[in-house]
């Protein structure tokens, strides 16, 4: 199924609360890199600890189940352990890649970079206070980076979905 260079990569995508932009980003993450036949662990976390033990919003769930992905979760914020845990870890936009890098580890393993570096440096915005477009559009941005990170870390593979969604 997975080859060598695939086996040990871990991603940890992070937003503010963990229940609009980092769930959406796990699981599409997660259906890409099935659909490209690897095998990676993804998980998500918020920098806040606003939505602890909640479960995705409404219209995160709404969106994914649309486009048949799957999407699980509890949230849960960043912990120490997570820098040494992953192998990387995407932050959403750049105000969580501050607060990322404010509380990494001197010990950290992980590589932390802001998700859109991979593709065009665009942060993914925060659509709690919008309408289920805004989740849309985070659920379409969530495809073209998962297949942008896949590209450059595991190596070109056959993209999946690279049209949008919605």
């Amino acid at each position: 199924m997975s080859d060598q260079k695939d086996q040990n990569i871990s991603v940890l995508v992070v937003c503010l609360g963990n229940i609009c932009r980092s769930p959406i980003g796990e699981a599409v993450l997660k259906h890409v890199a099935k659909e490209r036949d690897l095998d990676i662990t993804v998980d998500s976390a918020g920098t806040s600890n606003y939505h602890i033990g909640e479960d995705p919003d409404d219209r995160s769930v709404e969106i994914c189940k649309k486009a048949r992905v799957p999407i699980r979760h509890s949230a849960r914020q960043v912990q120490q352990s997570d820098f040494r845990r992953f192998t990387h870890i995407l932050a959403a936009d750049e105000s969580n890649l501050r607060n990322l890098e404010r509380v990494k580890p001197r010990d950290a393993t992980a590589e932390v970079h802001l998700w859109g570096s991979y593709l065009d440096g665009e942060a993914i915005p925060d659509p709690y206070y919008g309408g289920l477009n805004g989740f849309a559009d985070v659920f379409n941005q969530c495809v073209r980076l998962s297949n942008a990170f896949l590209d450059e870390v595991v190596g070109k593979t056959r993209s999946v979905g690279q049209q949008d969604y919605y």
